[in-house]
């Protein structure tokens, strides 16, 4: 839909000259107060000759001029270059706009226009309609002067580094149609003037950090075609919505709303996309939700706490083509197929995973070409046209990677409902089980006889070629999907070969040199453990920073691995290579986008440009909190995306770059390398009790081509956006030590108040956020579990992320409700599953006044402090059973009570 929008202002700007007629199109410009502004403007601006030449006549010559009856109407420098002199110094001036009487437009996206906009602008140039500034690198906040602006009908002033409130009067904007503040820095509420829009067609403020309810009066926006909220901190979603009769595009993802989705949203009768994805929205929808909503095409509602049985009325909209409701609490039977369910199949998808679905397959999954099923409780046979499905996780018969049957039974049984028993003939009810108990007794015996001779045989056929293996010190790798790669902990593997014409430009060292100022010190950014690194600027114009590999010194042929990694990885989480010069045999250069905001290291306390007293500022929470969740999201993209799954090995703070709107780009890369050995040898290889060497080091140095070293440094990382103490992540496994001596035991499960001895004092927290700061302290422990096959995979530890609140919450509501709850909550088990073990690990974490931490053969305190009032935990039973789980809570699906029961017995 944004592109929509902005295809449309497309033509508007190019068909604007037309609508003059030729006698006022060509024109000679007879204003000589314009022409001079002109000429003023060319030079503050640094426009080049080619466009703007100096003596022919600008309204007949000059490119982006438009003109009206010999006065200028209208300038456009989109996407201009600036001179090479201009490029040096770039700033905001535009002070020569002043004199044109008559401007009605003035485009300048894509250019670069450093500086705050100027306090004037509002106020000189009354005729202005349309103001683009889209892409110009803006700082500072919106002048309030931009509300006098009365005649404006579109203002874009996205994807710049603007910070501070969104003025009220902007209201003043009446016959405004285009708002676009989306991807910047904006802070506070959402004025309610906004709500004196009234011709607002498009409202886009996307991608900010704005907080607070949705101000109500946006019901009133009765002609509001396309709003887009997302990627905020927004925390209601008001009724009044239901009011924007017109209102075709509503994405309102990731933000912090809360409570039920209400009723008068049916009053959206043109909505076609409803995106209400990764909120904390509960309760069940309405019934009647999407029974006027006959437009809809697309419903997102994953990553909420949805619960109940999705409305009838969804299945029948006859022109919905995407459904994902993935990641929460749904139940209920899927619905039969019948004339009523007019959805059109084509490329139309479903996404119902990870809830509490149940019952058998029906023919109304024909409707679908991608689904999406796993993690629920499905039961019966798969339907023969479900090929390219995905089913993991269910119940279902005939069909691999399916729960266990006790996980399944004893979810229907809790429903009063009789599970198939995976069509098993020897099913039985309930009172056939237990009249026939008595008489399998003598079965069940000799079974246990046999068994146990066969367990034993199989024993000694893994043991030997298990011993023989580790014996000649040889390991397997993983299945291959994304082609060769560097395998085991050797990073510097030869014969890898890459298609350099993939992996970029080449560029040429004498274009190096020029940019780097022949390598100039004062260009020199850190010597890196792979190469030297220099900030540079290509004759382009464009920032890069360039990396200088001596190849007599670094490991031969690290660059090729990591042209390799390039070569095979694509992910907006990676920093973006831009290209090589391989020409030298002694020197390798590789050339990386530039970042503006550096690395998390120099970025989490940074020096304030309108500050003279040389103090520092540091990042607030909600910007930790989103840089912690990108770079989650690039180990998470490595760990469980790649097959196989690639280690990082470097994650600390200075691998952690930052563009100029705070996203995470993961860098350092010349380490990355293939997770060592293979999941299965080492499954088998705990089961037979032999030794791991990545449970030998709490700190995981001894194993450092593992996933879960990369979730051990993580950790750090967390723990330093928490306490503000930069160095933790790059410190040596004592310096560590005795960090995590200091910190760890402030970071209690029942005792919030705790962690504020180690919050960093800089960070201002209302309740909410000092409870997110403990949440993020909670999963920081978790991933720093001195055993690595305890910690949790990057991808539960992202789901936390993206939602910390549920963290502390879900475990406060009790064990016995985590055991029982649907594989959504998986990756909260699985945190709490680490988070208990490592709590009653004392190597690392001492006893603290009011805690009692125990040996390892104690179970009743272990990780609680003082009585069990405040805990999860109800019985030592329960706390015996997480205990004995080991890393069944990290690596698969949680279990449900009866599996833990019979891990107890194991």
């Amino acid at each position: 839909m944004v592109d929509r929008w902005s295809r449309v202002w497309f033509w508007f700007l190019f068909l604007l000259p037309f609508e003059l007629t030729l006698e006022q199109r060509f024109q000679p410009l007879t204003s000589p107060t314009e022409r001079a502004a002109l000429l003023q403007l060319r030079g503050s601006l640094g426009i080049r000759s080619k466009e703007w030449p100096r003596k022919p006549d600008p309204c007949l010559m000059w490119i982006g001029i438009t003109c009206h009856n010999g006065s200028v109407v209208g300038i456009n420098i989109s996407r201009f270059r600036r001179t090479r002199i201009g490029r040096r110094n770039p700033k905001f001036v535009v002070d020569a706009l002043a004199n044109f009487t008559f401007l009605q437009s003035f485009n300048a996206s894509n250019f670069m226009l450093p500086g705050p906009i100027p306090f004037w602008l509002g106020l000189r140039i009354p005729s202005l309609t349309l103001l683009d500034l889209r892409s110009c690198s803006i700082t500072g906040s919106i002048p309030s002067t931009l509300g006098s602006l009365t005649n404006l009908t579109a203002l874009f002033l996205s994807d710049n580094n603007l910070t501070g409130l969104v003025p009220d009067t902007l209201g003043q904007l009446s016959a405004l149609s285009v708002l676009d503040l989306s991807r910047n820095s904006l802070t506070g509420a959402m004025p309610a003037s906004l709500a004196l829009l009234v011709n607002l067609a498009s409202l886009d403020m996307s991608a900010n950090f704005l907080a607070g309810p949705i101000p109500a009066g946006i019901g009133a926006l009765n002609k509001l075609q396309y709003l887009n909220l997302s990627d905020n901190g927004l925390t209601s979603l008001p009724s009044e919505l239901g009011g924007l009769s017109s209102l075709v595009d509503l994405d309102l993802t990731k933000n912090l709303l809360r409570g039920g989705v209400p009723p008068d949203l049916r009053g959206l009768r043109s909505l076609q996309k409803m995106m209400l994805g990764n909120n904390m929205l509960d309760g069940t929808l309405p019934g009647n939700l999407f029974t006027t909503l006959l437009q809809l095409q697309s419903v997102v509602l994953r990553q909420n706490n949805f619960s109940g049985s999705l409305p009838v009325g969804l299945w029948s909209l006859p022109r919905l083509t995407f459904i994902d409701v993935s990641a929460n609490n749904f139940s209920g039977l899927l619905p039969n197929s019948s004339s009523s369910f007019r959805m059109n199949a084509t490329a139309a998808v479903l996404n119902i995973s990870d809830n509490m679905f149940y019952g058998g397959l029906t023919p109304l999954l024909r409707r679908f070409s991608f689904i999406d099923l796993s993690n629920n409780y499905f039961e019966g046979r798969v339907l023969n046209f479900l090929h390219k499905a995905s089913l993991d996780s269910n119940c279902l018969q005939n069909t691999t990677n399916q729960r266990k049957t006790t996980e399944c039974a004893s979810f229907y049984a809790q429903r009063g409902l009789i599970f198939d028993n995976f069509g098993h003939p020897n099913a039985q009810k309930p009172a056939e089980a237990t009249s026939s108990r008595k008489n399998g007794k003598t079965k069940i015996i000799l079974a246990g006889v046999f068994g146990a001779l066969g367990l034993i045989a199989l024993l000694l056929l893994l043991l030997v070629p298990l011993v023989m293996c580790r014996k000649s010190g040889n390991s397997s790798q993983r299945g291959n999907g994304v082609g060769p790669a560097p395998a085991g902990a050797s990073p510097s593997q030869t014969g890898v070969s890459v298609n350099f014409s993939n992996v970029g430009d080449s560029f040429t060292y004498h274009q190096l040199l020029q940019a780097t100022g022949d390598f100039s010190d004062s260009n020199l950014i850190k010597h890196g453990h792979s190469g030297d690194l220099y900030n540079g600027i290509l004759e382009s114009g464009i920032p890069v920073i360039i990396k200088r590999i001596d190849m007599r010194s670094a490991k031969k042929d690290a660059y090729v691995l990591e042209l390799d990694f390039f070569n095979k990885v694509s992910h907006q989480r990676f920093v973006p290579l831009l290209g090589h010069c391989l020409e030298n045999e002694n020197e390798k250069f590789l050339v990386y986008k530039y970042m503006p905001n550096g690395d998390l290291s120099n970025s989490l306390f940074y020096k304030k440009t309108t500050s003279d007293d040389g103090t520092l500022q540091s990042l607030d929470w909600i910007t930790r909190l989103k840089i912690a969740t990108g770079a989650a999201e690039a180990l998470s993209y490595l760990h469980h995306e790649c097959i196989p799954p690639f280690v990082h090995r470097d994650i600390q703070a200075s691998s952690i770059l930052l563009d100029d709107k705070y996203e995470v780009r993961l860098g350092s890369l010349s380490e990355v390398c293939v997770q060592e050995g293979d999941t299965h040898q080492s499954k088998i290889s705990r089961f037979l009790r032999l030794p791991q060497s990545s449970e030998q080091s709490s700190s995981g140095r001894q194993s450092t081509s593992t996933c879960a070293y990369d979730v051990f440094c993580f950790g750090k990382v967390l723990l330093e956006l928490v306490t503000g103490k930069l160095g933790i992540s790059a410190a040596s496994d004592g310096e560590v030590r005795e960090w995590l001596d200091q910190i760890l035991p402030n970071i209690a499960m029942y005792e919030k108040e705790l962690v504020t001895k180690i919050i960093d004092p800089s960070l201002v927290l209302d309740e909410d956020f000092l409870e997110e700061v403990w949440a993020i302290a909670i999963v920081a422990r978790s991933c720093l579990n001195p055993r690595a096959s305890r910690r949790p995979p990057m991808r539960y530890i992202l789901k936390a992320l993206e939602n910390p609140l549920k963290v502390v919450r879900e475990e406060h509501a009790g064990s016995a409700r985590l055991r029982a709850t649907s594989s959504r909550g998986s990756w909260n088990a699985a945190l709490f599953g680490s988070w208990r073990q490592s709590s009653s690990d004392v190597t690392l974490i001492p006893a603290t006044s009011g805690t009692k931490v125990e040996g390892p053969s104690s179970l009743k305190h272990s990780g609680t402090t003082g009585s069990q009032s405040q805990g999860s935990f109800h019985n030592v039973g329960d706390i015996s059973s997480s205990r004995r789980r080991h890393s069944r809570d990290i690596f698969p699906e949680p279990s449900g009570s009866n599996d833990v029961e019979r891990l107890e017995q194991e």
